[in-house]
């Protein structure tokens, strides 16, 4: 492993090290996706807690963002999880 792909998983693994963003995360993971509308009330969090926490994730690759109208909608990025796979085998 490259210390640039050292790096890329550290910024992964840090994003995930966080029991809302890993909520989020299995969430989004086990609907498909997910509209920041619903989070909130499924986290327990305040919408701007939530938003903080899916910029962190979508910085960090984990999640792909989506405009709709007023709402974001996020997926899980696949491929992004399964390099997080492959490193850790």
């Amino acid at each position: 492993m490259s210390d640039d792909e050292a790096d890329e998983l550290v910024t992964v693994l840090k994003a995930l090290a966080d029991p809302v963003r890993l909520k989020l995360v299995n969430i989004i993971a086990e609907s498909g996706e997910g509209c920041a509308c619903d989070f909130p009330d499924a986290i327990g969090r305040s919408q701007p807690t939530i938003s903080h926490h899916l910029g962190l994730l979508v910085k960090a690759g984990i999640l792909d963002r989506e405009q709709r109208g007023k709402w974001a909608w996020f997926r899980v990025n696949e491929d992004r999880l399964a390099a997080v796979r492959t490193a850790l085998s």
